[in-house]
């Protein structure tokens, strides 16, 4: 883990997948703070911190992450609303915040401490406050990089859905994303399977300049796309979940 959020820290700013992860999760929040006075954000399992300062466009953030390495990059940056915590046992009182996120960290969670995380993000959310979650999709999608992400499952839409809706959560909104980039991604991890998976920091690395463009344009041109239609398709699948009133 260590080795993903150094590989991660030299990647986010300019990578082509967190450029369009930020342009897809923040409608997804925008909607989630609509008509709320301030709202206060929590982000499990921040990582570096990079993606709370597109969480403060809409609110208050707060940022925990488990694994020290990252924490430290973030403070580095000038960042000091962050605690090193797990989400299995958020240090905050119920009912606190008013939007919940999470991505890409679930996946890497057994069933038990997923289970305990959603029913975490789900206790210190206000009543009618929401949870903002990506997640990494399509089981044929395995490769090298799950292996340096500590890949435990790939979601579906119907097995996201149930463990969301099993928390006590209601879907109001979810989507495959990166489907405009999905043949690049099949081809690259069916050679990875064909030779064989290992840990590997290839992927988040930043590619060619002209590469990264056209990527980087695929994404955004899709993540304007997604703001009306939901992909059927794609290697991440996110959700924007409610906690009744």
């Amino acid at each position: 883990m260590d080795r993903l959020l150094e590989a991660t820290a030299r990647a986010e700013r300019d990578h082509f997948w967190f450029r369009g992860l930020r342009r897809f999760m923040a409608p997804l929040v925008e909607d989630a703070a609509r008509g709320v006075r301030s709202p206060k954000i929590l982000d499990c399992g921040c990582g570096t911190g990079h993606n709370l300062r597109m969480l403060r466009r809409y609110g208050r953030a707060t940022g925990l992450d488990l694994t020290w390495t990252g924490l430290a990059y973030a403070r580095e940056r000038g960042e000091r609303a962050i605690a090193q915590a797990t989400a299995t046992s958020l240090p905050f009182q119920s009912g606190t915040f008013d939007v919940v996120t999470s991505f890409d960290v679930i996946y890497a969670l057994d069933d038990r401490d997923e289970q305990a995380a959603l029913a975490e993000m789900f206790r210190v959310l206000t009543p009618g406050g929401h949870l903002v979650v990506n997640a990494a999709a399509m089981d044929l999608l395995k490769g090298n990089h799950s292996v340096l992400a500590l890949e435990v499952r790939r979601y579906s839409r119907r097995s996201l859905r149930e463990r969301l809706e099993r928390t006590g959560f209601t879907v109001r909104r979810m989507s495959y994303t990166n489907a405009t980039i999905l043949p690049v991604v099949a081809a690259v991890r069916l050679v990875q399977r064909v030779s064989g998976h290992e840990e590997s920091e290839e992927e988040i690395a930043v590619p060619p300049a002209p590469i990264n463009a056209a990527l980087t344009a695929a994404l955004t041109v899709e993540s304007a796309l997604v703001r009306f239609v939901n992909m059927p398709f794609g290697s991440s699948l996110m959700a924007l979940a409610q906690k009744p009133r």
